[in-house]
């Protein structure tokens, strides 16, 4: 069953109730409107930054907890410190071209090119809760060896691996163009990178599993919040929105879930043979659910990650059915992550586990700001942090974004 918590209507500080029948009723009705599931979001009249991921507020949050040593927040600062990423004798292994095959191999820099992405990340993190201006001088060595280096990706995951490693990029830039009190030198050149080496990778999507089109629409949305570029954005959201409808079933969307046009799956029996041999499909139901639960929690991470980046931009996706395919999402796989007993109308009856560190978002903004209870993902995140990093493209979720209404 969906999680149906009672609901409260207004941000943060909600005047009334409504109950749990009225709010499904609303929903929805709001979401079999025609338009209203794959509605593109335009961008943003003026961009704000750093405005990837996580605000300059929120981020300010996190070092007042962490220097005032509340919990989570100094657990997950102290995890995070521990890192190999937050490494200051870090050398940065940049290549000129970047090849990844399927499961990476061949390997040729995938790895090193992410976790180097991911080390520039929590450097800046470190540089923003320490002010040590050695771990800011590290960040920007990091993007600026990358930056001065790759011309390309290869081979049949390059894609994917341009979104991992572009994700955790624009955070980093984000973090350190506007934040760090010296001047990042390269930062132009750094952009170049952005939109000459990873935009074209990534902008036209992908008619793979849904996780590689969500992770390369949420690393293109980044990007234009970096370059401040509108017509990026407007691409890259229009596609978010209508994966994200085709990847996360709902009961509204009709007897089978939706799809996205270009993948021609015209038929009941393609959208069953896609959705991994499943064929009774239930509320929360990922695309990838019956493939397992490691690459589904790529996907939905990647979906939280993309409505934090517009909320912070002024633009509220969670109110949206982006929101309610998140929530929905969330519940229904943390209710088998945390071991009930799976129904033989489900993968057959056995599910591959390992959703890995991806609630911390989706649970902040849907039950600390929107108010719904989401019992089963409230349970998992609290068991999971400090929540750490995947090493591909999520990192110290609990550091930023824990209980955090900044």
């Amino acid at each position: 069953m969906p999680e149906t918590p009672t609901v409260r209507l207004r941000r943060r500080r909600p005047a009334f109730l409504v109950t749990v029948a009225t709010t499904a009723a609303l929903v929805a009705a709001l979401l079999s409107l025609p338009g209203t599931q794959q509605k593109a979001e335009a961008a943003p009249a003026t961009f704000v930054h750093p405005g990837v991921g996580v605000s300059r507020g929120q981020l300010d949050f996190a070092r007042t907890q962490v220097l005032a040593g509340a919990q989570p927040w100094k657990a997950a600062y102290d995890q995070m410190l521990a890192s190999k990423y937050a490494s200051l004798t870090r050398t940065p292994l940049p290549r000129s071209v970047v090849e990844c095959g399927s499961y990476s191999n061949p390997n040729n820099g995938c790895t090193d090119e992410r976790e180097d992405a991911i080390a520039a990340y929590t450097t800046a993190l470190a540089w923003y809760i320490t002010r040590d201006v050695r771990y800011a001088q590290k960040s920007i060595q990091l993007m600026d060896a990358w930056s001065a280096t790759i011309t390309d990706h290869t081979n049949s995951n390059a894609p994917l691996q341009t979104g991992w490693a572009g994700s955790s990029w624009t955070k980093a830039a984000e973090i350190i163009k506007y934040t760090y009190t010296s001047t990042w030198t390269n930062s132009a050149r750094f952009g170049t990178m952005l939109r000459n080496v990873y935009l074209p990778e990534i902008i036209n999507g992908s008619n793979s599993n849904g996780n590689w089109e969500l992770t390369m629409m949420e690393a293109a949305i980044g990007i234009s919040v970096f370059l401040e570029d509108k017509a990026v954005w407007d691409s890259a959201m229009a596609k978010f929105r209508t994966r994200t409808a085709a990847y996360i079933y709902l009961s509204s969307d009709g007897a089978v879930p939706k799809t996205v046009p270009s993948q021609n799956l015209d038929t009941t029996a393609k959208i069953v043979a896609y959705w991994q041999g499943q064929s009774t499909f239930t509320t929360g139901l990922s695309q990838e659910t019956c493939r397992d639960f490691v690459h589904t929690g790529y996907g939905i991470s990647s979906i939280s990650h993309v409505a934090e980046t517009s909320r912070i931009q002024g633009i509220d996706l969670y109110t949206t059915d982006v929101g309610e395919r998140l929530r929905q999402a969330l519940g229904f796989h943390a209710k088998y992550q945390l071991g009930e007993a799976v129904p033989s109308s489900l993968c057959g009856g056995s599910l591959t586990l390992g959703l890995g560190p991806v609630t911390e978002v989706g649970y902040n903004a849907m039950h600390n700001r929107l108010g719904y209870g989401m019992t089963n993902t409230q349970n998992l995140t609290l068991q999971s942090r400090p929540a750490g990093t995947n090493n591909l493209f999520v990192a110290w979720e609990t550091l930023t974004q824990g209980d955090n209404l900044s």
